[in-house]
């Protein structure tokens, strides 16, 4: 990686396009850190590759690994034909500009940035990496079924069943990725604790933000609900045994459906380490692509202050490595809504999920599910 006072290269010969954008935009990144900015402060970029299309984001696979490392800070971007082998990207960006002098929730901005950034706690390169194995390794041998939920292009769900259950009762699980990022197939491998518990497995993809706004996020979950509930019969499940979890910003979307009067009949939801309350994150550059920096919406996109359907067992859980605003976030609606505290279960944002897997979140899981 080299930079400039505005601008930062970096070059990768990996003959993969996906590992090889994922080695550059983690160098530009880091080059932006060590400038003072973040990827909000990108202006531009020029992508050089002898085959410029195995680049292109209209590829689904290229689109989730750029969104992995700039999520949905997407400046004006040229592929261009090069010379070079691999592939060379050069990222323009302006200077940083000293933040407002304001706290937030006890916070000053420095610090609140700090506290609503996960990505922080782990290596999300070696991350992202990692779960794209697993998340490969368990479709490979697993006989999952890919359905689609809705006409659109992301309306789509992958349901695996247990062995033997004729009619298996449901388990939703909404994947985090601040609205922005990641898929379906990332976490696919979360599933196994449910599945040996007797559990039928859904994890549905969403239309990612800013592309598409958080209030059709939430339709859609609604809508994959509903579709599973429809079809419960022909997919060998049990409608009246639905149950919904999601995590992160999944989390969030599975709360806002517990809130929508036209969703079906929820049994138990377990929400895992979510944002609730969206108004602080209006204060930052990820809340301002969001639109959450228009205060009004913010509230109405939070479930914090919303009254929830009756009738659902509910559970919360947290990582033990979290911050003390995703702490927060997760004890506030818990006692809004009269749940029990959260678990706080090992490690960090993006770990604790292997506990799905087993141990104290599986158990919660299923106590929470009246197993």
């Amino acid at each position: 990686m080299s930079a400039s006072e505005n601008e930062i290269v970096a070059r990768s010969l990996a003959p993969d396009p996906v590992e090889a954008l994922r080695d550059t935009l983690s160098e530009i990144l880091a080059g932006l850190v060590a400038a003072g900015c973040g990827p909000h402060h990108l202006t531009g970029m020029d992508w050089e590759s002898a085959d410029p299309a195995a680049f292109h984001l209209s590829r689904h696979t290229v689109e989730l690994a750029y969104r992995e490392v700039f999520a949905g800070f997407r400046p004006p971007i040229q592929l261009q034909p090069g010379s070079e082998p691999g592939l060379t990207i050069r990222a323009r960006h302006a200077l940083p500009q000293p933040l407002p002098d304001i706290e937030v929730d006890g916070y000053p901005l420095r610090e609140l940035g700090r506290q609503y950034s996960p990505r922080l706690q782990a290596d999300m390169t070696a991350l992202f990496r990692q779960w794209s194995r697993d998340g490969a390794a368990f479709r490979a041998s697993h006989a999952g079924l890919d359905l689609a939920y809705g006409p659109g292009r992301f309306e789509t769900l992958d349901l695996y069943r247990p062995a033997g259950v004729r009619r298996a009762p449901i388990f939703v699980f909404i994947h985090g990725g601040y609205w922005q990022a990641s898929d379906k197939v990332q976490h696919a491998q979360f599933s196994q604790g449910l599945l040996d518990a007797g559990f039928a497995v859904a994890q549905p993809n969403y239309g990612l933000a800013p592309d598409t706004p958080l209030e059709a996020s939430i339709a859609q979950t609604v809508a994959a609900l509903t579709f599973l509930v429809r079809e419960a019969d022909a997919l060998g499940l049990d409608p009246a045994q639905l149950h919904l979890s999601g995590h992160s910003a999944g989390a969030h979307l599975a709360a806002m459906a517990l809130c929508d009067p036209t969703a079906p009949p929820v049994a138990s939801a377990l929400l895992l380490s979510g944002l609730y309350d969206l108004k602080p994150l209006g204060h930052l550059p990820i809340g301002r692509l969001l639109g959450l920096d228009d205060g009004e919406r913010a509230v109405r996109l939070s479930p914090l202050g919303q009254p929830r359907r009756a009738g659902t067992r509910l559970g919360f859980a947290v990582g033990q490595g979290e911050t003390e605003a995703f702490k927060r976030q997760s004890a506030g609606l818990a006692a809004a809504w009269q749940a029990p505290e959260p678990l706080i279960c090992a490690g960090h944002h993006f770990s604790m999920l292997d506990g799905l897997n087993g141990g104290a979140l599986l158990d919660l899981a299923l106590r929470t599910a009246g197993r």
